[in-house]
């Protein structure tokens, strides 16, 4: 188990009590007086608008535009980041429209918003993937700067975002595949304050079903991810999804929109307090069915839905419509989300059953290597 320095662990109690009182000394510099991302800079009361610009290397090169709204008092730096699957769009839709939301005068502390990692996915339509370099863009933390594009992508993330910000919260949703039922990630790393500061945050985005999920970021095969990548630097993280088959609805996106403004409720940088949902589902490690290969699948059970193991939640045919197969559930638990399109292809994840915890969370256990 890794050690917090002391005044990341003092941080993480306020983050996990959400008081925040930033200590005032007569002769104390502000390190937040202005706060510079890319081409974006904004002073204390302002909101700016910029952009990071990725020059092109071994590939071509992209534009990451983002925003700041810099509060006119001191305070945390949050950063809400989504995007990095482009045809996730609710979680980009709910950033765009957060910025507004948020009045620079209003506000203590610093919000960094940043809606649109993977614009190539985003303009060509291709889920899951950088279409330029067929690499995920959260799964290659800490990126490289002289790598191909999603890695010179990430590399800027690395060292513009996360070292400024105390708290990143990363936002999904639905891919074009993906017919999911909203919910956050509670990810833990045996660390009590830190995991106790990103489980008050998980509840105050008021999602009514939270996966419980352990690292150990001591592998770094779990740190490849944004919040696995944050987590392993200290920094309070948790991950919200809304959204479903790359649709964008009123509703969906309403959840991500109030959900973040909960965060900062419960930080105390904005008024008003925040209103976690009325009953959680807690729910654990998940399950899932790949495809064997190509076929055309169908979907018999819903997102959301309660089912027991072996129980039929879909079915795959050949290209002429004879059934190939039956899916069956490969757990009890709760269809998290299951494929929203006939299309498949080898190792095609079908659906995701996630274990429900009616006692709630167990105690943190070390992932087996």
């Amino acid at each position: 188990m890794r050690n917090i320095s002391p005044m990341r662990a003092l941080l993480h109690l306020f983050l996990a009590s959400a008081v925040f009182t930033p200590t005032v000394r007569s002769q104390s510099v502000d390190p937040h007086a202005t706060v510079t991302v890319g081409s974006a800079s904004a002073k204390r009361g302002e909101r700016a608008y910029g952009a990071h610009a990725i020059p092109a290397g071994s590939d071509s090169g992209t534009t990451i535009q983002l925003a700041i709204i810099n509060g006119a008092r001191p305070g945390p730096v949050v950063a809400f980041v989504s995007g990095a699957h482009g045809t996730e769009y609710t979680s980009i839709v709910a950033l765009t429209r957060l910025i507004e939301r948020i009045d620079p005068g209003k506000l203590t502390g610093t919000v960094i918003v940043v809606p649109l990692l993977n614009v190539a996915s985003f303009e060509q339509m291709v889920p899951h993937v950088n279409p330029v370099d067929r690499k995920g863009m959260n799964a290659s933390y800490p990126g490289d700067a002289n790598g191909t594009q999603t890695q010179r992508a990430l590399a800027a993330v690395a060292r513009e975002i996360v070292p400024q910000s105390d708290v990143i919260v990363d936002l999904h949703g639905g891919d074009l595949d993906e017919d999911l039922r909203p919910y956050s990630y509670w990810i833990r790393t045996g660390q009590t304050a830190q995991d106790d500061a990103s489980r008050a945050l998980a509840l105050a985005f008021g999602l009514d079903m939270i996966i419980v999920r352990d690292l150990d970021i001591a592998a770094p095969a779990s740190t490849r991810s944004l919040s696995g990548y944050a987590l392993s630097l200290g920094k309070t993280t948790f991950v919200a999804e809304a959204g479903h088959s790359g649709t964008v609805t009123a509703a969906e996106t309403a959840m991500l929109i109030n959900g973040s403004l909960g965060v900062l409720r419960q930080l105390h940088m904005v008024p008003g307090a925040a209103k976690p949902a009325a009953k959680i589902g807690w729910v654990g490690a998940d399950e899932r069915v790949r495809a064997d290969g190509g076929g055309m699948f169908y979907a018999t059970a819903t997102r959301g839905s309660v089912v027991k193991k072996g129980h039929q939640v879909g079915y795959v045919t050949d290209y002429v419509g004879r059934m190939t197969g039956p899916v069956l559930a490969p757990q009890d638990g709760v269809v998290s989300f299951i494929r929203g399109v006939p299309s498949m292809t080898k190792g095609a994840t079908l659906v995701t059953i996630t274990k429900q915890l009616p006692d709630g969370p167990p105690a943190w256990q070390k992932p087996a290597p």
